[in-house]
């Protein structure tokens, strides 16, 4: 029989939510992102607030489980506490803070990476099964790429199940598949069900959009050409527009702008670029003007800001 290590046994007096902060706890030793033994799950802790940081989301669910948090999507603001959970559908350039936490209460959250091709499998198998938004939707904006609710008893005992499994790796291969499945399941059974139906339905205008932004994305260092993208998302320019900015809260242009900048932070973190090879390889045709708009966007020009994140040893990431 396997040694029990005192640490990780849960009294059963324990309600889910202490149960779920124990185990983030245990595990989310850093105040950052931290990658764990599960490769879709990350967790997030800080002891203290923190001030506004840029990021871009990623597909994914994001459940907090405890502190509070807000977040910027263009001119739409979301503030999420505890028990609660976001649902990113697209890639998306955000600016997030986090409002409370304290070292005897840490804000933890869970960052699950969710492929869009797995919803819309998981959706199929459902059929009508799901059910279809109501007037009372705690999300009414579905076309948003970006969406929160609170987690009822359900989705906090599937979240528990999946973190659970940190303290059994050799379970992992198996059962954290079956644990990534059940919450995907519990979040379309939900209230996030609609939006995210909608952004798997081939058919509609969300999807569309999530194919222009994934274009845009891989493509973000060449001239944006409207035109090119409407063609291909079989809009005309006025609809693609109008349809991206109800997604993304953001024009085309912006959306492309701030891509092109996290990117440039990226590498001349990771690779050690000068600001003025970065701005190129990310479409810049100016270094100067380069600057002028990393400034604006990131509080401080390429240098000094990069310095200061080096010296910080990591880049905060808003969940």
């Amino acid at each position: 029989m396997n040694d029990i290590v005192p640490e990780q046994v849960t009294h059963l007096s324990d309600s889910l939510p202490q149960q779920l902060s124990k185990v983030a706890r245990r595990w989310a030793l850093l105040e950052e992102l931290q990658d764990t033994a599960i490769a879709e799950v990350q967790l997030i802790r800080a002891d203290s607030a923190t001030s506004f940081h840029c990021a871009v989301y990623e597909p994914c669910l994001c459940f907090v489980i405890q502190g509070s948090k807000t977040v910027q999507l263009g001119d739409k603001e979301i503030a999420y506490s505890s028990l609660s959970y976001m649902a990113s559908a697209v890639h998306l350039p955000v600016v997030g803070r986090i409002d409370h936490a304290t070292p005897e209460q840490p804000y933890l959250a869970v960052k699950v990476s969710v492929d869009p091709q797995e919803v819309a499998g998981l959706i199929l198998e459902l059929g009508d099964k799901a059910p279809a938004a109501g007037q009372d939707a705690i999300c009414p904006d579905m076309d948003c790429g970006l969406c929160s609710a609170p987690m009822n008893t359900r989705m906090q005992g599937a979240l528990y199940r999946l973190l659970s499994l940190l303290d059994s790796p050799e379970d992992i291969p198996i059962l954290s598949p079956l644990a990534r499945r059940e919450l995907i399941y519990r979040a379309l059974m939900g209230e996030m069900g609609p939006q995210m139906r909608r952004f798997a339905a081939s058919d509609s205008q969300a999807n569309r959009i999530a194919r222009v932004i994934y274009a845009l994305k891989e493509r973000y260092a060449q001239p944006l050409k409207i035109r090119d993208l409407a063609d291909a998302a079989n809009m005309s320019e006025s609809t693609l527009y109008h349809s991206f900015r109800q997604v993304t809260r953001m024009s085309p242009l912006q959306y492309q702008k701030k891509l092109r900048l996290h990117e440039a932070r990226r590498l001349m973190l990771a690779e050690g670029l000068e600001a003025a090879t970065a701005s190129y390889r990310v479409g810049y045709e100016s270094p100067s003007h380069f600057s002028r708009e990393y400034s604006r966007m990131f509080g401080a020009p390429p240098r000094a800001d990069v310095s200061q994140l080096r010296g910080a040893h990591a880049v905060s990431q808003p969940a």
